[in-house]
């Protein structure tokens, strides 16, 4: 039997194999349509029971099985599951363009709507409804026939060009290595990264440090090296990746401006202005106008004390570092060696104390103390041996979700960290499904007998994305189309993740989660001060950094015109022109590798880090009031936040958590951007 459409639990990785892709993906496709036709053909009014159900028990299907084939491409990336995948994600996405366009099906949710049924419908199921009609008209259904095509058509495209988008960057990230023979050209480098590097080098049969552009080989470099041509080199390298500068077939240029043009084709044949209005139609903020708007006030509340780390940090580089002109690939490095003298500790002496074990048994335990949970250690089939695999209970033992943590970097996945759904729960024949979930990282792997150690910011990075795995992992909604993160508006899906973020600065969170490597010994209260005081070291330019990507996609998606007189590295130019500090060299190409925007889901989105980090620190502000691991508050968050999914606006699940609408006060007050900070 093909794996692929073994519905029966958690997927077989092991067994699913490229040539089975095509197939699975047919047959069920077949069904789809055959179910369709069939619903279309009834002449009895549409009710949920005869009518949305068999929908969503299809479709669910189809995603179970196309899920897989997705993570795969991502995590385990070979040539042929490329091919497999690339071949079908048209297809793939032609059926749900189509189905959105299917004006007779759009009218069967009308009925639905107006009947006398819809109004006993419970509040999820009403609604999925209204969210069906509202993406139906977003997806074409009303568009005449000609125009019907032509979306299709676009529709297909895109989807081809985001995927072309992140195999040319696997490609040109994987491509680049760069050894060094002498070890005198590696002063500064942690032991652990020589160690990792020397590895790299003797698996290919080679003397000396391979590095490559991998984070886990990159940030090191930028960060310790002293020899400043390595970090330059390596900084051109990273800077110009899928770019014009390197193999001309894995160059994102045309795709970029092609992407942008069919968003913006794509909007106005729906009816918007632009590509930033229809996005905006399912999501919390209302015009781009008002997002222009707040990143504009955010970068001028930041500008003075962004100003201020330049100033600090220039006068620091060229005193002590004998560094006249500050360039791009000395920034990290600088940075790093004036927060040792100011707070006197160091990165790598904070990361001896965050040993895998030692951090995932108090990322559980500050869990399982807010919300009344046990987390274990379970068995599932996995795609690589690294992969855990644990279930969560609830104080009676009922099992509540499951989830995979595929934590560490490597050739064949694509980078970043991200959260996805394996299996959402609902409801199905008098049942619950469990709801399981995949949260991947890429951190440093072990080095020979020693476990894997986390950087403070891998820390961060783990606790974000289990934020985004709880909110799938702990709704208690049972419809589909609204459990977990399904439904809920783009710019509030980080409010459950950056409020996590949030406990890595507790002590009485991270005290627990603390194992010198080596000695065995707690972090001590003297370093956590330490590093307490230097949580917002250079935050003004943090700040600045992300609001310079947030106006940079907005306004390219929303007063651009792509292939015009300006073109997208122009535009980008004006941005930082008007809001950063810290401009980038000419040659700087980091459109090419922004994923989020070309290839992720955050076109004219990317805004939502900073959108959600004002209601999640204003979120946590209540816990700081009551106690942070007060477990009242945390049933709290859980009941009004994690566990209605998208069954209703996230505005009124922030509201009914916190008391009020969410103020900005504690996005400032936690970002040391007010002046009693």
């Amino acid at each position: 039997m093909n794996p692929l459409l073994d519905f029966s639990g958690l997927p077989r990785f092991a067994e699913i194999q490229p040539e089975q892709v095509a197939p699975a993906i047919e047959t069920l496709l077949g069904e789809c349509r055959e179910l369709t036709a069939r619903l279309l053909a009834e002449s009895s009014e549409p009710d949920w029971d005869n009518f949305v159900a068999p929908m969503e028990d299809a479709h669910e299907r189809l995603s179970r099985a196309w899920g897989p084939v997705g993570h795969l491409n991502a995590v385990m990336n070979s040539p042929e599951l490329r091919e497999a995948y690339n071949a079908t994600l048209p297809v793939m996405t032609q059926y749900y363009a189509e189905l959105g366009q299917n004006l007779a099906l759009f009218n069967k949710f009308k009925a639905l709507r107006s009947s006398a049924a819809f109004a006993g419908l419970s509040v999820a199921r009403q609604k999925i409804i209204e969210n069906e009609l509202r993406d139906f008209r977003l997806g074409g259904a009303e568009l005449p026939e000609d125009k019907k095509a032509r979306y299709l058509e676009i529709q297909e495209r895109q989807s081809e060009l985001s995927s072309r988008f992140s195999d040319n960057l696997l490609d040109a990230t994987n491509d680049f290595t760069l050894l060094i023979e002498n070890k005198d050209e590696l002063s500064g480098l942690p032991e652990d990264v020589l160690q990792a590097a020397s590895d790299a080098a003797s698996a290919q049969d080679k003397p000396g440090w391979l590095f490559t552009l991998k984070a886990p080989s990159y940030m090191p470099v930028m960060q310790f090296a002293d020899n400043r041509e390595l970090r330059a080199k390596l900084y051109r390298a990273y800077a110009t990746r899928a770019s014009e500068f390197g193999n001309p077939s894995w160059d994102n240029s045309a795709l970029m401006d092609e992407i942008v043009q069919l968003r913006g084709e794509e909007a106005r044949l729906l009816g918007f202005a632009n590509y930033g209005e229809l996005s905006l139609a399912a999501k919390m903020a209302q015009t781009p106008a008002q997002v222009v708007e707040f990143m504009r006030e955010l970068a001028q509340r930041s500008r003075p004390f962004a100003e201020k780390d330049l100033t600090e940090l220039r006068q620091f580089a060229a005193k002590e570092l004998g560094l006249a002109e500050l360039h791009s690939w000395d920034v990290t490095y600088a940075s790093e060696k004036l927060r040792e003298q100011r707070y006197a500790f160091s990165e790598q002496e904070v990361k001896e104390y965050f040993p895998e074990d030692a951090v995932l048994k108090g990322l559980f335990s500050l869990v399982e103390t807010l919300y009344g949970l046990h987390i274990v250690a379970s068995i599932a089939p996995v795609w690589h041996e690294s992969v855990h695999f644990f279930d969560i209970r609830d104080a009676q033992g009922q099992l509540v979700g499951q989830f995979y943590f595929d934590l560490y970097a490597r050739a064949s996945k694509r980078g970043g960290a991200w959260m996805d759904d394996v299996i959402t729960r609902r409801r199905v024949d008098g049942r619950i499904q469990t709801p399981v979930a995949y949260m991947n990282c890429n951190f440093a792997a072990p080095v020979g007998d020693k476990p894997a150690v986390f950087t403070h910011d891998d820390v961060i990075t783990l606790f974000h994305e289990f934020g985004h795995g709880l909110h799938h992992l702990l709704t208690e909604v049972e419809d589909l189309g609204v459990s977990g993160i399904n439904g809920v508006e783009w710019d509030a899906v980080e409010l459950p993740s950056q409020f996590m973020e949030n406990y890595c600065w507790e002590w009485e969170v991270l005290s627990g989660m603390t194992r010198h490597v080596e000695t065995g010994a707690p972090l001590p209260r003297t370093l956590f001060d330490k590093m307490l005081a230097a949580k917002n070291f250079q935050s003004g330019l943090q700040s600045l950094r992300q609001i310079e990507f947030a106006l940079f996609d907005m306004l390219m998606h929303s007063d651009f015109e792509a292939g015009g007189k300006k073109s997208i590295l122009e535009l980008l130019d004006e941005v930082r022109a008007e809001v950063a500090l810290l401009i980038p060299p000419e040659f700087n190409r980091f459109p090419h590798s922004f994923s989020h925007i070309f290839a992720g889901g955050y076109g004219a989105g990317y805004y939502s880090y900073k959108w959600a980090e004002v209601l999640s620190a204003d979120a946590y502000s209540l816990f700081e009031e009551q106690g942070v691991l007060n477990p009242a508050v945390g049933a709290r968050f859980r009941a009004e936040v994690l566990a209605v999914g998208g069954s209703r606006p996230a505005m009124q699940s922030f509201a009914a958590f916190r008391g009020r609408e969410p103020a900005i006060d504690a996005l400032l007050r936690h970002n040391g951007l007010t002046e009693a900070a």
